[in-house]
């Protein structure tokens, strides 16, 4: 078993866990709003961490916060009822597709969706 899919099995059964022992189960339980809330400063802080790794040369931040972007996408698909696999599988779809293909692709489908 690797790794996510280990992530996703422990965020599963925490997410009905006692909210005042779990992190993950209090995240769940105050909805879906407090989690993109947490993911986007999550966000935020990764975007800091990344211009001050380019200015210092120093990543090790950036990587921590990086971390924490992942675990709390991680925990909003649960919250969702998705799992990283799904998303290495959309992952995995694209990988042969050039990006600007893929890219137009999307914006063709956009363009004439009802």
């Amino acid at each position: 078993m690797d790794l996510l899919s280990e992530l996703d099995a422990v965020l599963s059964q925490r997410r009905h866990a006692d909210p005042s022992t779990s992190y993950v189960a209090s995240l769940h339980s105050k909805g879906l709003n407090k989690i993109l809330e947490k993911l986007g400063e999550e966000c935020t802080e990764t975007l800091i961490a990344a211009k001050d790794a380019e200015r210092s040369g120093d990543t090790s931040d950036l990587v921590h916060e990086t971390a924490d972007l992942w675990f709390h996408s991680l925990v909003m698909l649960a919250h969702l009822g998705l799992s990283s696999q799904q998303v290495i599988a959309e992952l995995a779809r694209r990988f042969a597709i050039s990006g600007l293909v893929e890219k137009a692709a999307r914006k063709t489908s956009d363009t004439t969706s009802p």
